[in-house]
């Protein structure tokens, strides 16, 4: 007696779970390599990130919206164990990308720190300065 033939659900089922544990080889763009461990990478950049912006002060607007971005980021990295989700999630791009703009936004910070932005201007601009046409 024959067995019956698996169905294109369960057949598509199994190749998706095959998939799943499957690495990429290639992220498919020039000089970006494909991140072995994207979780530790990004909690590690995300803990410096939040580390770094205590230096700055509490009402100073980049500090405001960067950790809650940071903060919503790294929540999802810490409930989302699968790389292909976490991606859709964060909606940013390949997980790689996700890594580059962390590591940017990480020296930006402490950039911000050495230009204190959010001190008073050392002088005031000129009162036209803004005004176009001149």
């Amino acid at each position: 007696m024959r067995s019956p033939a698996p169905s294109a659900a369960s057949s598509k089922g199994a190749a998706s779970a095959a998939m799943a544990g499957a690495l990429r080889k290639t992220t498919g763009l020039v000089g970006l390599a494909v991140a072995e461990n994207p979780h530790e990478r990004l909690r590690i950049l995300y803990t410096k990130i939040l580390g770094v912006l205590e230096n700055i002060p509490k009402d100073a607007a980049y500090r405001k919206y960067t950790e809650q971005i940071v903060n919503e980021r790294f929540d999802l990295v810490k409930k989302e164990s699968d790389v292909q989700k976490l991606q859709d999630k964060l909606n940013c791009g390949q997980i790689e990308e996700v890594i580059v703009q962390a590591e940017n936004e990480l020296s930006l910070a402490r950039k911000m720190i050495q230009w204190k932005p959010w001190e008073p201007l050392v002088e005031e601009p000129p009162s036209n300065q803004w005004r176009w046409p001149i």
